[in-house]
């Protein structure tokens, strides 16, 4: 085992400072890290543990405003009654991801931090034109996702929040890997006073994207039929061990019709 310094951050000041260091990492749950370490695809000098700064925690519930702290765990924001009632379907994507091993260290700002092509959270972050927050700034979802495994977060820029506008209906679903659980096609749909917006990760060769033609469909009509009859290219989705591209192309439609139904109720 290589030697690496272990930083307890107690403030995300502090956090910022000790990730000044060329080679520090930030730690938040470790689902990611963790594994990575170990098979020494990531060997960083410093880890910047940031699950113990009181201000990255949290759910608030304002009106149509809904803030989720970094540091919040998959479980909390799956068992968070006051985000179920504002934005349920946000609450149904965190039940699941992982085990419940996953869900009770894995945190919400780890995982958008880490932009996985196959990750749930970008998804939903970007049908809902989510804003992510930072110890710099603040972000517009669409910005934010840039590649697999990409983000626009420049070196030492510390995810704080995300800040949601909660849409009139939103739903989402997913076909998992039975063994890793992550999506093998996963699609997030949500409908507010701007229009429909549609968002497909697990599939796509560049990460989670929005599509147009669901987009286009579901704002004519919002209902699983009008999800059911649009036709989605295999062009630039991902063909791997799991899954073809035309077979992610046929299951991003079924998961919009399903996601639909449930946003629907």
């Amino acid at each position: 085992m290589y030697s690496v310094n272990y930083h307890r951050a107690s403030s995300v000041a502090d956090a910022a400072k000790l990730l000044a260091s060329e080679d520090a990492k930030a730690l938040s749950g470790g689902m990611t890290l963790i594994p990575a370490m170990k098979t020494r695809l990531a060997a960083p000098s410093d880890l910047v543990d940031l699950g113990h700064i009181a201000d990255l925690k949290g759910i608030t519930v304002s009106g149509k405003t809904v803030t989720i702290g970094a540091a919040t765990t998959h479980a909390e924001v799956a068992n968070n009654a006051a985000l179920k009632q504002a934005v349920p379907a946000v609450a149904h994507l965190a039940s699941l991801i992982g085990d419940p091993h996953v869900r009770h260290k894995g945190t919400i700002g780890g995982s958008v931090a880490n932009n996985d092509p196959a990750a749930d959270y970008p998804a939903a972050l970007l049908a809902l034109g989510a804003t992510i927050v930072t110890n710099k700034r603040s972000v517009a979802a669409d910005e934010f996702f840039t590649g697999l495994f990409e983000t626009a977060l420049e070196d030492g820029e510390i995810i704080t929040s995300v800040s949601i506008t909660a849409p009139d209906r939103a739903g989402y679903e997913k076909f998992r890997n039975p063994a890793s659980r992550y999506a093998i096609v996963g699609v997030f749909v949500a409908k507010g006073p701007n229009g429909v917006r549609v968002a497909v990760t697990g599939a796509g060769d560049e990460g989670v994207f929005r599509s147009s033609e669901l987009e286009s469909a579901l704002g004519g009509s919002f209902t699983p039929e009008a999800a059911a009859g649009v036709k989605v290219s295999a062009d630039n989705l991902m063909s791997d061990m799991h899954a073809s591209a035309e077979y992610r192309a046929s299951l991003i439609t079924v998961m919009a019709k399903r996601a639909v139904t449930q946003a629907n109720g």
